[in-house]
């Protein structure tokens, strides 16, 4: 089993806090606090510094907490140094027995404010006096070709795509023999080439038929034309 250490820090509080605590009961008791109430006052100053210095641990620096822990370090130095021989404790002043007097009150007033005041706050938001302006809207010049940046490299452009391939309309060479018959008769009658629609009458074909024998008349070269 460990033994036990000893913590030098822990012996020293002690040793302090106890002959802080023997001089405040003996100033008390020399301010005409007597019995009971001479052990009190002690009690009371160190539990308001212990106090103000948690909530300055806790909750942050604030000008409540450091106001309390003042007061309370002053109350107890003062203490310390007035029973150091600088004061004759047969003759208390008149100052000194208001102050030890007033005590309670003081006390009890700075530990109920640390006890019940919130410390966090949160922050107040000024509300607009008007509508702030809407910044402006600026469009873009269409004038000018949009920058590039230097090490983005040049858009490459998609091939343009190849018009589709359209298959012509398979014609019968019947139909086809036909239609130069009476292609021909219409020149030999009239002396012009038979139009479209001239030609889609006469053989009762739909147009996308007659289109497509009409684009078959041309008439073979001659053997002399070659």
């Amino acid at each position: 089993m460990a033994r036990p250490r000893v913590d030098a820090v822990l012996v020293q509080a002690v040793i302090a806090g106890a002959l802080s605590f023997a001089h405040l009961h003996d100033l008390a008791a020399a301010a005409g606090q007597d019995g009971w109430k001479a052990w009190a006052y002690p009690i009371s100053v160190d539990l308001l510094l212990v106090a103000a210095w948690r909530r300055l641990r806790t909750d942050g620096p604030s000008r409540l907490a450091w106001c309390w822990f003042v007061i309370a370090l002053a109350a107890s130095l003062g203490a310390n140094i007035a029973t150091a021989g600088l004061l004759d404790l047969d003759h208390v002043p008149a100052w000194l027995r208001i102050l030890v007097a007033a005590w309670p009150a003081l006390a009890f007033m700075g530990g109920t404010l640390l006890a019940h005041s919130s410390s966090s706050r949160e922050p107040v938001v000024p509300e607009p006096s008007g509508s702030a302006p809407e910044p402006p809207v600026v469009e873009p010049d269409r004038t000018r070709a949009p920058a590039m940046d230097a090490d983005e490299p040049p858009a490459i452009r998609a091939p343009a795509s190849a018009p589709l391939a359209v298959t012509p309309l398979p014609v019968p060479a019947a139909l086809v023999d036909h239609a130069r018959k009476v292609a021909d008769d219409h020149r030999a009658r009239t002396g012009t080439p038979i139009d479209t629609d001239t030609l889609r009458a006469r053989l009762g074909v739909p147009a996308h038929l007659a289109d497509a024998v009409a684009a078959r008349l041309d008439p073979p070269p001659h053997e002399g034309d070659r």
